[in-house]
């Protein structure tokens, strides 16, 4: 799946949907942690994963963007520190003078009211005025790969954001869990129109039907009910 039919798919779609997408795919479900946000609501963001571990210096997001290609998200690892930023309104213009899609940063940024201003989409752990606050030793594979809270991330992997939150998919399974999303989605919608027009999601996942075949069936589980009637929920 390229990138641009990737952002066209998931402009239909939510985090949600993919992150649904990616338990029926039993592929692991990669969420940053919840602190990391978009810096102005209703921003996303959809692209191939370029990785850079920030040192202390913004040299580093120079050269990852020199390998970069537009539609990437620049992934910025930070360790999730909370006492300094790493990204501010020069960088974030720089990333989109290269064409890319927006930037993650598992850390802090500053410059909000700029950034805000020039309307990339960033997603960061919050807020602090401070920069770098020292210069640390570079590691070898610095452009390699990006811790995201417990997770590792690399250029094999595509980043996909909303007011969500952050979630990361392996790029060759991506046009499998983006399929899988959209049927998650289309059944949601068909599910939701049903109940506002009077028919009960417990009356839609025949969920009575669930409650009197348990003592008859004890391992049977809520996500087989669903699996055997079609229904989307905690699926």
């Amino acid at each position: 799946m390229d990138q641009l039919d990737m952002r066209e798919r998931f402009a239909a779609l939510t985090t949600a949907h993919i992150a649904d997408a990616c338990i029926r795919a039993q592929v692991p479900v990669r969420c940053a942690p919840a602190a990391v946000q978009a810096v102005l609501p209703g921003s996303r963001i959809a692209g191939r994963v370029v990785p850079a571990r920030h040192a202390g210096s913004v040299d580093i997001f120079l050269e990852a963007l020199e390998g970069a290609s537009p539609g990437d998200v620049l992934v910025v690892d930070n360790g999730g520190r909370t006492d300094e930023s790493c990204v501010g309104d020069l960088i974030a213009l720089e990333v989109q003078a290269a064409g890319l899609g927006g930037i993650v940063i598992w850390g802090l940024h500053r410059d909000t009211a700029d950034i805000g201003a020039i309307g990339l989409p960033v997603f960061s752990a919050g807020s602090i005025p401070t920069g770098p606050l020292s210069l640390r030793d570079r590691v070898p594979d610095a452009l390699e790969s990006a811790a995201v809270g417990e997770w590792t991330v690399g250029r094999d992997d595509v980043v996909l954001a909303d007011d969500d939150g952050v979630l990361f998919i392996p790029a060759a399974s991506a046009a499998g869990i983006v399929s899988k999303a959209e049927v998650i989605r289309d059944t949601e919608r068909r599910q939701a129109e049903r109940i506002r027009g009077g028919q009960t999601l417990r009356d839609q996942v025949q969920f009575s039907t669930y409650l009197s075949s348990r003592p008859q069936q004890p391992l049977l589980t809520f996500r087989d009910h669903l699996r055997a009637v079609g229904g989307a929920i905690e699926e």
